[in-house]
């Protein structure tokens, strides 16, 4: 058996280059244009935001807001693309500036759970039954003013709450250690799986693992994938790259660290990734400096690299690999390894 891949990545990986250092520098690109692109760069599935479906949603009536999604799902369908998640939008409200699920404020806790339940309504007009939780501002800058065992049952509560409201969907936790907040409660993927453990129904609670937040957490993310591998939990994947421990900047896949991109397709490889109906997601942002035209080579690439160090995996002759472990030559299979890599 072998892994099995399509590819997906978010409307917002195709995005203008502002940073929190300077304005825009590309022209914006409407959502029909960018559902266009899908096919040509050699995507199946859409990743959403609830408010990429449904823009503006917090002015709508829960009604208007299916209406609008039911459309999206006809759009799609015209375009050939599914959609892979939804992900609740809980950091740009100014209720969350404290945290959604666990903020100090009871009003802002049931407005976070509120605009959840209604991101599962809009994945189920968009038939998807993959929920994404990046848990963004559920932490805290300083640690005293949170108590991190309260913010977990916070988090527990809304992720309950959120199988309750409908029995089909499953949710996959997207940890990352820090980032707006200092400090966030659900770091890494040994966190979000015991507290997916914990709640009304685990085996519908993943995760979600970006390549990048693994690093940032100063794991590898194999490793992490393996782990959640073997729990049957890796609903979907992220992958992009990172060059050291800073801000989360969604390089394109493979393009920092080769060995460690190669270790990623082979974990996912091995454990026959895909058979089960997971995407591969891509999470990467196109360098502030390229222009219009360009703007989606970061894209392009990442599957590219994507394919490249697959074919690089399925060429290792695995008795010889098997051999080398089994007499203990660690040497022996790390040349083989980088020559692999090289082209050798």
């Amino acid at each position: 058996m072998s892994g099995v891949y399509r590819f997906s990545f978010g409307p917002w990986n195709i995005h203008e280059g502002a940073d929190p250092f300077g304005p825009t520098v590309r022209d914006s690109i409407p959502f029909n244009r960018k559902l266009a692109l899908y096919r040509k760069l050699g995507f199946g599935a859409v990743q959403f935001h609830d408010d990429d479906a449904v823009p503006e949603l917090n002015q709508l009536t829960p009604e208007q807001t299916l209406r609008r999604a039911k459309a999206v799902r006809t759009t799609l369908d015209k375009h050939g693309l599914k959609a892979e998640f939804v992900a609740p939008r809980l950091w740009e409200d100014p209720r969350t500036v404290d945290g959604g699920y666990t903020s100090n404020d009871p009003k802002c806790r049931r407005y976070a759970i509120q605009r959840s339940l209604l991101a599962v309504d809009i994945a189920r007009e968009l038939d998807t039954d993959l929920i994404v939780l990046w848990l963004a501002r559920e932490g805290t800058y300083i640690r005293e003013a949170k108590d991190s065992a309260t913010a977990t049952g916070r988090i527990l509560e809304a992720i309950n709450a959120m199988l309750e409201h409908d029995k089909a969907i499953r949710i996959a936790i997207e940890p990352k250690p820090n980032e707006p907040m200092d400090h966030t409660y659900i770091p890494t993927t040994g966190h979000a799986l015991a507290l997916g453990a914990g709640s009304v129904d685990p085996k519908r609670v993943g995760v979600n693992i970006e390549s990048a937040h693994a690093i940032l957490a100063g794991l590898d993310p194999s490793d992490e994938m393996g782990f959640a591998l073997h729990f049957n939990k890796l609903f979907s994947v992220h992958l992009n790259d990172q060059n050291g421990l800073k801000f989360d900047e969604d390089k394109s896949f493979g393009a920092v660290d080769l060995r460690r991109a190669f270790n990623q397709v082979r974990i996912l490889e091995a454990h026959d990734y895909g058979r089960g109906g997971e995407w591969v997601g891509l999470d990467v942002k196109a360098m502030r400096t390229q222009k219009s035209g360009v703007a989606t080579k970061h894209l392009s690439n990442s599957r590219e690299f994507f394919m490249n160090l697959l074919k690089v995996v399925r060429g290792l002759n695995a008795k010889t690999v098997d051999a080398l472990v089994a007499v203990r030559d660690y040497e022996e299979l790390d040349r083989l390894i980088v020559n692999a890599l090289m082209g050798k």
